[in-house]
């Protein structure tokens, strides 16, 4: 499971997706995001499976790696989907000793899981084609507003983006560590749910180790570079809007409001 995590991993490519303006990648996350939560019907989520194959044929990234980033949650998605199955009301299906399959609760499954699996793969997309500091510079650019308010958003979008970063790292040293520990014989599959809770100590610790020792040495190399915050940081390539950036915030608005016109006319 661990090897398949591939949120937070940058995907070389010389796409177009690629070479839009991180605040445009920010925007469509954000915009596509909400609109899954439109349709209540199969038309809503046709128009934005479509849409999200456009983009990913775009950006250039094998659709593979998309799926590999949603085997992660699929017990998330399984469970989800499950307690939606037997809790929402409605005509009965099937009987199992006191839960009630309903039809609707089939249906509210069906849509939470597409939903589910959309979101993951739209986000993996920003995080495929674009790189931490390009992603930091336009959260701070797209929030940057915030700081006539006294709110850090330089601080803000660069811890943001260092986490982001540090998923691949620590589900790398995680796999390790559990390597390690089932070449000395430890094993994670085997017994009742409370001894593979208790055998998850041995690998708990050290990650949690060795993740508090890349923090201090990234924090380190930071202050050896003369890092301290953002006030009166300049960059060497400052963000700008292109034709391109324009035409996609356009796409992007005439994607919203065809979602909009299907939740409306398929109610």
């Amino acid at each position: 499971m661990f090897r398949e995590m591939t949120f937070g991993q940058y995907y070389h490519s010389d796409s177009l997706i690629h070479r839009l303006d991180p605040r445009v990648k920010l925007a469509g996350t954000l915009v596509y995001a909400v609109s899954l939560f439109f349709p209540k019907n199969l038309p809503g989520l046709l128009c934005s499976a479509a849409f999200l194959l456009l983009v990913i044929r775009a950006s250039r990234v094998p659709l593979r790696m998309m799926v590999r980033g949603v085997k992660p949650l699929l017990i998330l998605i399984i469970f989800s989907a499950l307690i939606n199955m037997f809790t929402v009301r409605g005509r009965v299906i099937l009987t199992l000793w006191r839960f009630n399959l309903t039809e609707e609760g089939l249906w509210m499954a069906f849509f939470l899981v597409v939903r589910l699996v959309f979101l993951v793969a739209g986000t993996s997309v920003m995080t495929y084609t674009t790189t931490p500091s390009r992603l930091t510079a336009g959260l701070e650019q797209s929030l940057g507003f915030l700081n006539r308010v006294r709110i850090p958003v330089h601080e803000i979008a660069m811890m943001m983006t260092i986490a982001l970063r540090f998923i691949p790292i620590l589900t790398r040293e995680l796999d390790q560590i559990m390597k390690a520990q089932m070449s000395r014989g430890a094993s994670f599959d085997e017994g009742n749910l409370i001894r593979r809770a208790r055998q998850t100590v041995p690998v708990l610790i050290p990650l949690f180790v060795s993740s508090i020792r890349k923090a201090s040495d990234l924090a380190l190399a930071m202050e050896a570079r003369g890092y301290h915050g953002g006030e009166g940081r300049t960059r060497m390539y400052p963000l700008s809007y292109e034709r391109k950036d324009h035409a996609a915030y356009l796409l992007l608005a005439l994607y919203l409001i065809l979602m909009i016109l299907c939740a409306a006319w398929f109610a």
